[in-house]
């Protein structure tokens, strides 16, 4: 090997994610990692044909001795070659037996030096020139003039490594037990919370939500759309996107109440629809953290409600709306040390983000034409672009699709605020919407929102009550089962099908937020053609039928519209 040679395969095993326990530097030509990226941004290897799937390039790597380590944080180089020159080629072996993923994690990050990636909160969109800035270590939830807060990243530091590097990490980690790697949030650890250690993140291993194939929608009642698709967000450990947000959030207050920070933090709080609050408290219950929650009394679904309960939360059921439950919750955790946990929070949203960036993976990493989200609070919206945007802006794509945030008519400040051209936002009072968890008339996040949508030319549409229970309904029949706010995603879909706005052929996402098993109430009125002033066109309800044979034959024989010969 050439002296050049030597020096990349050195600095290619040594580099912060990319490290090798093997005895010597490889000398095949297959160890030297190149991260040039051609037209569509796919990964090389030097000496290798092009590789669509990164994971290839690891387990091609695998094959000639070099083992790859998805460390959070740098590795010594100097550690890393006196390694490869005094030890045998051997494979990873299993951690000790008395020893669990979480200790391994934290022994691995001993192990590793500085990597300098880091984050902090900031005025959200600030002047170019504001200097306001917060430690994450700081219980900070607005800018000294009242504004929301974001999480801003070290770009530099993540800039020092091309796109195509991040891709080939992040793909490596997928379907792993590594801790924490295992979550589809912290397998994109160093976009998130960068400098955090092992041992303080509560993680149940969220996300990686399938992205299901909507063929038979996108065919039958869509036009023929052959590339619609649904990211089941839903399918995560309370049933709903929130526990990608709230793991980031239960982890960092998890940091910030141990040792050697101590923060005396009581516990966690927050106002909720539902499923905010039954992400909370699992997590905390996971953590052993206390978990207060503040629920609009008779608003949200049997098994929303449970769910907080059985976690042991300590659950407030207020005579308000979800309004009302914001305003006091703000009140009291300005008076106890109770840390907010709603939305408000910017770092449930570098959580949510994931999502986006997950899409582009399960995409091999390319960029969808629109990405359409139920919105209430609005908070989701925004992090989908800033998921998006972060890829694009260090180069792992090229562009972000566009955006459609879709509301329930009976809770549509942000529809309304669209509709006269962005003119000056006014809070609604939500009405009744079976899209309980998006009934919200004062939502937190609007700038956010209106940034997110201006930035993607992004669009904004509402579904009446009838529209989005059809539309959850008849999603049903091609076999999905979905949950009310995925009916409004849904019925937007429809509109701008109708409308032209969205192609035959554009790949299109449909984002899921949560489980339609929580919303089953909703479901039975409708099957049952119990709701007043709606038709329920796909209603389904179950067929009486005496206990004879001829009963049975005549009800099959009309369903089945076939004919029985002799």
């Amino acid at each position: 090997m050439s002296a050049t040679a030597a020096t990349m395969a050195a600095a290619a095993v040594s580099s912060p994610f990319f490290s090798s326990s093997s005895a010597s530097p490889p000398s095949s030509r297959h160890s030297v990692l190149s991260f040039k990226d051609n037209a569509r941004g796919i990964t090389a290897l030097n000496g290798f044909p092009r590789l669509r799937n990164p994971n290839a390039l690891l387990l091609r790597h695998r094959r000639h001795g070099a083992q790859i380590s998805c460390s959070s944080t740098a590795s010594d180089p100097t550690a890393a070659a006196a390694s490869g020159s005094n030890q045998q080629q051997q494979h990873k072996s299993r951690r000790p037996a008395d020893e669990n993923i979480r200790e391994e994690a934290c022994r691995r990050d001993v192990a590793s030096g500085s990597h300098g990636f880091s984050a902090c909160y900031v005025p959200f969109n600030a002047p170019a020139d504001s200097t306001e800035t917060y430690s994450l270590d700081d219980v900070v939830y607005r800018s000294r003039s009242g504004g929301l807060l974001d999480v801003q990243h070290n770009m530099a530091a993540l800039k020092r490594y091309p796109g195509s590097y991040w891709r080939a990490l992040f793909d490596s980690r997928v379907g792993r037990t590594t801790w924490p790697y295992g979550s589809g949030v912290w397998s994109k650890k160093e976009f998130v919370l960068p400098e955090i250690e092992p041992d303080h993140i509560v993680s149940l291993f969220e996300g990686n939500s399938n992205l299901f194939w909507a063929e038979r929608l996108g065919r039958d009642h869509l036009g023929g759309m052959p590339d619609l698709w649904v990211k089941h967000c839903g399918i995560s450990h309370t049933g709903s996107f929130k526990d990608l947000g709230m793991t980031v959030l239960v982890s960092q207050v998890n940091r910030l109440r141990r040792a050697p920070l101590n923060r005396p933090i009581a516990g966690v709080g927050c106002a909720s629809t539902g499923d905010t609050s039954a992400a909370l408290s699992a997590y905390c219950a996971a953590a052993g953290i206390p978990a207060i929650v503040f629920l609009p009394a008779d608003r949200i679904s049997l098994a929303q409600l449970v769910q907080p309960i059985a976690n042991g939360a300590t659950v407030l059921s207020i005579d308000t709306d979800f309004d009302g439950c914001m305003r006091l919750i703000r009140e009291v955790t300005a008076e106890l040390p109770i840390y907010l946990a709603n939305s408000l929070n910017s770092l449930r949203l570098e959580g949510q983000k994931t999502a986006a960036i997950e899409i582009l993976q399960q995409f091999d990493w390319e960029v969808p034409d629109w990405v359409i989200v139920p919105g209430g609070n609005l908070g989701n919206i925004y992090a989908f672009y800033k998921g998006f945007e972060m890829c694009r802006e260090l180069e792992l794509v090229d562009r972000v699709p566009r955006l459609v945030c879709a509301q329930a008519a009976n809770a549509n400040p942000l529809y309304l605020h669209y509709k006269s051209g962005w003119a000056d936002f006014k809070p609604v009072v939500a009405a009744d919407t079976f899209a309980s968890a998006i009934q919200i008339g004062d939502p937190v996040s609007i700038g956010r929102a209106v940034f997110a949508l201006k930035a993607t030319d992004g669009i904004v549409e509402e579904a009446t009550e009838e529209e989005l229970m059809d539309a959850m309904s008849l999603a049903d029949r091609t076999g999905m089962f979905a949950c009310p706010h995925t009916g409004v995603a849904l019925s937007a879909l429809f509109k701008l099908r109708e409308r032209g706005v969205i192609g035959t052929n554009d790949r299109t996402i449909v984002v899921s937020t949560a489980h339609g098993l929580k919303f089953t109430q909703s479901k039975v009125d409708y099957h049952s053609n119990e709701i007043a002033d709606m038709a329920c066109r796909y209603a389904n309800p179950p067929v009486n039928v005496k206990a004879n044979f001829g009963a049975v034959m005549d009800v099959l024989k009309k369903k089945l519209d076939v004919k029985i010969g002799l």
